[in-house]
């Protein structure tokens, strides 16, 4: 199967070819915001399944290590992109997918961009810092000019980020 970066993926034979490029498709995605693989993975198995599946189920299924899949499944669910479903009395924690999309987006927003650009205020802070120590007065102004752009935009991002989460009923 290819992936359309010139590279063979096996199929994994306990999947269909439907559910391999779905899982393709979730994949992609994870790489784009420069998450792990079996995020996606992950995520797309569970999208595509009629019933919540087990830890297990998910190992099997992927042919992950149990490691990886319990951290994607934690990091999935922090997300707020995997929920917990009713396991009617049995032992086993059963996971489904939320395909809700503003939570979904707005687990994003709250886990792994917000806290970006609140690190990055302080950092740029820091790099200006930085920038007003070099003695060549021309590339001195240069980097503050960088770095104060730089800073508006993540103050732009901390602007706009409650109004889409807002929008999307977060």
């Amino acid at each position: 199967m290819k992936t359309g970066v010139n590279e063979e993926i096996p199929l994994n034979r306990s999947l269909s070819e439907l559910e391999q490029q779905v899982i393709d498709v979730f994949v992609d995605g994870v790489k784009v915001l420069g998450m792990p693989k079996s995020l996606g993975e992950i995520y797309g198995l569970l999208f595509l399944s009629q019933q919540p599946l087990s830890l297990d189920d998910v190992v099997t299924k992927l042919s992950l290590s149990k490691g990886s899949a319990s951290q994607g499944i934690r990091m999935l669910r922090e997300l707020g992109a995997v929920k917990e479903a009713n396991a009617n009395g049995g032992r086993r924690t059963l996971y489904q997918p939320d395909v809700d999309l503003k939570r979904l987006v707005g687990g994003f927003i709250r886990e792994q961009v917000r806290p970006h650009l609140e690190s990055g205020k302080g950092k740029v802070n820091e790099l200006l810092k930085v920038a007003n120590q070099e003695d060549d007065k021309e590339l001195k102004k240069f980097y503050r000019v960088r770095l104060q752009k730089l800073e508006a935009w993540m103050s732009r991002g901390r602007i706009v980020l409650p109004l889409l989460q807002k929008l999307l009923g977060e």
